[in-house]
């Protein structure tokens, strides 16, 4: 493999392990500051307990995303050195203000909430935890905007082959940036809400922690309906904003290569690049159309519209995006099956649903990695759209060297984050500790539902 080569596979694997740390810290720490409002609302200490759960959880979570967004930082200076010589102008004042406005709010009040209990008043921890998810969505707003940028550049002008700022309001909001946000931060809430309702499942089928099980459980599957809903309508705007901006995008994702003909709603095919056409063809025809263009015989570009070297890698942009889509039906599903469960009073005891809610957990992870594929595999072959391609943006440095570090990388992220996730894994074992989350003995069996009770239950 080329350095190139190697150099897009390292910054692959760091930031595919990064992001699912601030998507579940960005989502956490706004269900964190929910259990403390609804503590100092009611006055029921279960709220507390909880959130003192998770917050254990939250802190492990925030380290990890801490460590490897360091190295990410290190990688656009070894390895990509041309990218930020032509756009560090633009792309590293935004970096910087994520550091300054979001980091040091979270670093500082996060403190307050892993160490302030007993320590200071409600009230304060309250505001300190409402502070941190204002921090962490303060970072999503940066981070995703230079990512957009990246991807519908404007606001500026190129001196010599470098990108100077001209207007920082058209740069922070160009045209795909409100879009990429909202979609960004609701994913990280529902995927969140799925691994609190898996916890909480899981605790309902172990006969463990009962009422704090019933807390999470429903706040988790409630939250999962309402957003999983949600999503549909802003992905929906995300990609009527995709195709106007990025058509051969769109293009990949629909594997859609004749302008000339309305586009059917691939559910499945095999994109043939070489060929220009799709084989083992399942599609719904002009579905993609009536989506697209809100007209069943509309057209929009195909990738036959766009040089060969212009397109996408097709089957990669294709199938993460139905993988994404599918996980959301999935969610949807598990949350308004959930709300009609609860709604009829059997929630807690339709075992079939809990293991399949228990389980659900990774769901929204997988969803996250998937979208991100979408997103930035369908930018390619620009590095920024228009402007630079990825294979202008690289450092001049060896193959050698690259695979040096990305070794390094694998073998010390294998090490770290494998021990956090266990700590994470150990912490949700041992479950939240307190009066008012503990089980009494008598309230519930000894044992997990046998074949016999479930059938009862059923």
């Amino acid at each position: 493999m080329e350095a190139l080569d190697l150099a897009r596979f390292q910054f692959f694997f760091t930031v595919s392990v990064h992001i699912i740390f601030p998507a579940f810290t960005i989502g956490l720490s706004a269900f964190i500051a929910t259990l403390l409002v609804r503590a100092q609302v009611t006055g029921k200490a279960i709220y507390h307990e909880l959130a003192q759960f998770w917050i254990k959880i939250f802190a492990v979570s925030f380290a990890m995303g801490v460590v490897s967004g360091l190295v990410l930082s290190y990688q656009f200076g070894t390895n990509w050195s041309r990218f930020s010589e032509v756009t560090g102008n633009v792309i590293g004042p935004l970096i910087g203000y994520e550091v300054l406005t979001a980091f040091f709010l979270e670093a500082t009040f996060l403190g307050i909430l892993l160490f302030g209990a007993q320590r200071v008043p409600t009230w304060l921890r309250t505001a300190s935890a409402i502070i941190v998810a204002i921090g962490t969505c303060t970072s999503a707003f940066w981070i995703l905007s230079a990512s957009s940028w990246m991807h519908t550049p404007q606001g500026h002008e190129m001196r010599d082959g470098i990108a100077f700022p001209v207007s920082w309001f058209q740069i922070i909001f160009n045209p795909s940036f409100p879009y990429r946000l909202l979609h960004m931060v609701v994913a990280a809430y529902l995927t969140t809400a799925v691994v609190v309702a898996a916890v909480g499942a899981r605790y309902v089928i172990e006969r463990r922690f009962a009422p704090a099980a019933q807390v999470m459980l429903r706040m988790g599957l409630g939250a999962v309906a309402v957003l999983g809903l949600a999503q549909l309508f802003i992905g929906d705007q995300h990609g009527l904003n995709s195709a106007e901006h990025q058509p051969a995008k769109v293009a990949a994702i629909e594997a859609h290569w004749d302008q000339s003909e309305p586009g059917d709603l691939v559910l499945f095919a095999w994109p043939d690049m070489q060929a220009e056409k799709n084989r083992a063809e399942i599609a719904i025809p002009n579905g993609a159309s009536l989506l697209l263009t809100h007209d069943i015989n509309g057209r929009f570009p195909g990738l036959k519209q766009f040089a060969p070297e212009d397109r996408p890698p097709v089957a990669r942009v294709f199938f993460a995006f139905r993988i994404m889509v599918g996980i959301g039906v999935l969610l949807i599903a598990l949350g308004i099956t959930g709300c009609v469960l609860w709604w009829r009073g059997k929630l807690e005891t339709s075992p079939r649903f809990l293991k399949l809610a228990a389980r659900a957990w990774p769901l929204g992870f997988i969803a996250i990695l998937c979208g991100w594929i979408v997103t930035e595999s369908g930018r390619q072959p620009w590095l920024v759209q228009g402007l630079m391609r990825t294979a202008e943006g690289s450092s001049p440095v060896s193959a050698g060297a690259v695979l040096t570090s990305l070794l390094l990388f694998v073998l010390v992220y294998l090490v770290v984050f494998g021990i956090g996730i266990y700590y994470i894994h150990q912490l949700v074992k041992k479950g939240p500790k307190g009066s008012a989350v503990a089980t009494p003995p008598s309230a519930l069996p000894n044992r997990p539902l046998g074949a016999a009770q479930e059938a009862a239950h059923e």
